[in-house]
């Protein structure tokens, strides 16, 4: 999968869009199934692995045709006629998004009913620290931390100018909490890498490479995640019952949308295959 999103410019900030890979799919014919059962009216479908269903129970074989199948009279009449759309619920789709932001993942909270699954900042950002604590055999620190960051590539803005002000704020924050806080070190770099703090002084690159080789911090976010923005990247796994994905898109595919979680939403849109499309978005 292409991990890079395309870019566009909002207000003047150039941004990184996310990109988005359907997983999985299971099918409208379950769907059908739980709408014939409702009207016991298998003998009316246009598809004849349901209709089977009023004689006998599936074979191996004939579950794999049921989950294949495109076309559903039945449902189209119950999504945009009788407005029937709980059987909407048994049909699932489950979407890989990589690059959105922390601002999206609050919107995307909103959806309750929903399986969503995301990259932590607790087990992840490892990386951001490892550039502070390097930065400070640089001798210019504040340098050293943007340039490392910058290349992490972890915000969604685009931005160098725009980037550098988030950056370094985070490097501010980052000097203020080592003044504060006991045992620093400890707590931002793994047990068995403190040694490299001595053994690379005045050494701010080979110290970065040592620690971004060694043993990563476990929960090194628990100390340090206040740092994170609304910009930062997130990666996450979600999955909605058709229904539910009927929402999503009639709130989110809006021009009322927050600017960013529409494009969300039109990237989930166009890997969506046609058949789910056509029972959840009024063609235009």
């Amino acid at each position: 999968m292409n991990n890079q999103g395309e870019f566009e410019t909002i207000e003047g900030i150039r941004y990184q869009k996310p990109t988005v890979i359907l997983l999985s799919q299971s099918g409208i014919g379950v769907s059908e199934v739980a709408a014939r059962t409702c009207y016991d009216s298998f003998c009316n479908s246009e598809n004849e692995v349901v209709k089977e269903l009023e004689k006998t129970l599936p074979t191996e074989e004939a579950l794999k045709e049921l989950n294949a199948i495109d076309e559903s009279q039945l449902l189209d009449d119950l999504a945009w006629t009788y407005f029937h759309h709980s059987i909407l619920e048994h049909t699932n789709l489950s979407y890989l998004v990589r690059g959105t932001s922390r601002g999206v993942l609050q919107e995307h909270a909103r959806h309750r009913i929903q399986a969503i699954s995301v990259r932590s900042t607790r087990y992840t950002m490892s990386g951001i620290i490892n550039a502070y604590v390097a930065s400070l055999e640089d001798l210019e620190p504040k340098r050293f931390f943007f340039e490392k960051v910058n290349a992490l590539e972890m915000l969604v803005t685009a931005d160098e100018a725009y980037n550098r002000i988030e950056i370094e704020t985070m490097f501010a924050k980052l000097e203020y909490q080592r003044a504060k806080m006991e045992d620093f070190f400890s707590k931002a770099v793994a047990k068995s890498s403190l040694p490299y703090l001595d053994e690379f002084r005045g050494r701010s690159e080979a110290l970065f490479e040592a620690l971004q080789n060694g043993k990563k911090k476990r929960n090194v976010g628990d100390a340090f995640k206040h740092i994170v923005t609304d910009n930062w990247k997130v990666d996450m796994v979600v999955t909605f019952n058709l229904r539910s994905l009927k929402n999503y898109f009639s709130l989110r595919d809006s021009g009322a949308a927050y600017f960013q979680i529409r494009w969300l939403a039109q990237a989930m849109k166009a890997v969506t295959p046609k058949k789910y499309l056509k029972l959840i978005v009024k063609e235009k």
